[in-house]
C-alpha cells in the first residue's frame, strides 16, 4: 500500500529511480526547487511501505479570467510500481488541489504523441485531446494538450474548439510557453 503525501526537499535525493523510462522528462534541479518553492501544494510523491519513493506529481496553478487552471508538468511512476493506479491517484490529488484550493476551470498537460499508454490512461481518467502542438518536444514530436474540465466548468468551454494545431511560440505564458 503506498501513501501520498506533501513532496520534502529531503525527496529530491531519492526520487531519481522514478525517472528512468523515456518518456519522462527529467528537470535540473532549480526547476524542482521552484515549483517546490511556488506551488507546494501542487508537489506529491507516493511513498511504497518501505519508504521508497513510487511516483510523483508536480504542477501549478495558471491562467486568467475562464482559463484559470491546474497545470501538471510532470506525473510519472517508477518501472516496479507501474500498473497499480499509483499515476491515477497522484492524477486525482493534482485535480483535488486544482478544484478545491484555486477554484480551477480545467486541468491540462502535454503528453508526447507517441506515448500511447499514457495517452490511454489520461483519456480513462476523463482528459480530451484538446489540441496539438507541432514540434513540442525539442522541435522532434509533437505533444497533446489534454484537458479535463472542472467542476466549475459547468458548459464545458475549456474544451470547445478542440482538435486545432498550434505551434509552442503560440501557447503564451499562461500555457507553459513563453
Amino acid at each position: 500500500m503506498t501513501t501520498v503525501r506533501p513532496f520534502t526537499c529531503d525527496n529530491l535525493f531519492t526520487y531519481n529511480d522514478v525517472n528512468t523510462d523515456v518518456f519522462t522528462e527529467t528537470f535540473n534541479l532549480n526547476f524542482y526547487l521552484s515549483y517546490l518553492s511556488r506551488w507546494p501544494e501542487y508537489f506529491s510523491v507516493a511513498t511504497a511501505p518501505d519508504g521508497a519513493i513510487a511516483g510523483y506529481v508536480l504542477g501549478k496553478a495558471e491562467g486568467r479570467g475562464g482559463n484559470w487552471h491546474g497545470h501538471v508538468s510532470a506525473v510519472t511512476v517508477a518501472p516496479s510500481y507501474r500498473r497499480m493506479g499509483l499515476a491515477s491517484k497522484l492524477m486525482d490529488e493534482l485535480e483535488g488541489i486544482s478544484e478545491r484550493h484555486h477554484d480551477a476551470y480545467f486541468v491540462d498537460l502535454f503528453v508526447r504523441e507517441s506515448n500511447t499508454n499514457a495517452i490511454a490512461m489520461y483519456e480513462r481518467l476523463g482528459y480530451v485531446i484538446y489540441r496539438t502542438v507541432l514540434d513540442y518536444y525539442s522541435g522532434e514530436e509533437n505533444a497533446f494538450d489534454m484537458r479535463k474540465p472542472l467542476r466549475r466548468d459547468t458548459e464545458r468551454r475549456s474544451v470547445e474548439g478542440r482538435g486545432h494545431a498550434i505551434r509552442p511560440h503560440q501557447l503564451g505564458p499562461d500555457f507553459g510557453g513563453a
